[in-house]
């Protein structure tokens, strides 16, 4: 079901905290969705939001689905799946933020739900709508080996899911959106040092198709990094998504490295992308239009099922580990 007509999208925000926030500016500033209010249980919260941004609060959110045409979930994580539902049940188009749900049942139900209603359901991988994104798949149409490293000081904010939900999931998603395979095996390892859940780990990804992904979270480091590296018969790729800057070595862009023989080195950066803008760009265009959802919920379905495996994978590691002796827990 579309928005029909030159209707402005009426989006609400359920879930007024860091990324409800910036969400509920960019709706405001947006030239195709209208704000239509805020919900949070924490009311003093949602109310300085409403201030910032020129909206209302609701006391609940059935009140603000009333009045809107689509809503973004930004509650925190074990609470994605019952508001999902509860708008996608109410006739409503969502945004969700990742990861779509707790487990892969939920995530079917939503899929289901808004399947069957002809509802958009995109879920919020922001990296889809970078410009590095974009940029990588425009040059590494084959990659054979990636690289992958996200890594960040320690923050109490993300901590309700462990590092793999909260950070490799961005890059899980990623790898998954370039490599045209089934998953033949997850090995991981991780810990968790701060928190109750991890917040260290790495996982190695084969595909069917023999290219192998090996990524790295980590929430306890003393720096932020945020880098991404591609192997592929096309050429050597590395993205840093911190510093939006992005090397390419091959053989057909960029400028002549003398004494190569042939070689060619390409450098692009970006300063005035804007991943955000692009996600409320194609949620609205999804909505009015009709236009195909770029992440939609079955690719937030896969990267859930890849999150969940690397969890599983750690679990299977330390019992490994504890049956030899190596760790005692």
């Amino acid at each position: 079901m579309s928005v029909s007509g030159g209707r402005r999208l009426r989006t609400g925000v359920i879930g007024c905290g860091h990324f409800g926030r910036f969400h509920a500016l960019k709706i405001a500033s947006s030239s195709r969705e209208t704000l239509a209010g805020l919900y949070d249980p924490d009311q003093v919260r949602a109310a300085a939001l409403a201030k910032e941004t020129g909206s209302v609060v609701f006391s609940d959110a059935d009140g603000l689905l009333a009045v809107c045409d689509a809503v973004v979930v930004a509650a925190p994580a074990e609470h994605h799946y019952a508001v999902a539902l509860r708008a996608l049940a109410a006739g409503k188009h969502v945004l969700v933020e990742k990861p779509i749900a707790a487990t892969l049942e939920q995530a079917d139900a939503l899929i289901s739900l808004a399947g069957g209603a002809r509802l958009v359901l995109q879920v919020g991988h922001l990296l889809r709508y970078s410009a590095e994104h974009d940029a990588i798949a425009a040059r590494i149409s084959r990659p054979l080996y990636i690289e992958a490293t996200r890594i960040a000081p320690f923050k109490p904010r993300g901590t309700d899911v462990s590092v793999i939900l909260d950070l490799m999931i961005h890059d899980l998603d990623l790898v998954l959106s370039l490599v045209d395979s089934p998953i033949e095996r997850v090995d991981a390892i991780g810990a968790a040092v701060s928190s109750e859940y991890e917040d260290i780990a790495n996982a190695r990804v084969r595909f069917e198709n023999g290219c192998v992904a090996t990524i790295t979270a980590s929430r306890i480091s003393l720096k932020t990094e945020r880098r991404m590296r591609l192997f592929s018969e096309e050429g050597y790729l590395s993205a840093d998504f911190g510093k939006r800057e992005l090397t390419m070595i091959g053989r057909d862009r960029g400028l002549p490295l003398p004494g190569t023989g042939g070689f060619r080195r390409e450098s692009v950066s970006w300063r005035d992308h804007d991943s955000l803008e692009m996600e409320h760009e194609a949620f609205a265009a999804a909505c009015l239009d009709g236009a195909p959802v770029v992440v939609d919920g079955l690719a937030g379905r896969r990267a859930l099922e890849t999150a969940l495996a690397v969890t599983d994978g750690i679990a299977t590691s330390l019992q490994l580990m504890e049956k030899s002796g190596l760790i005692r827990r």
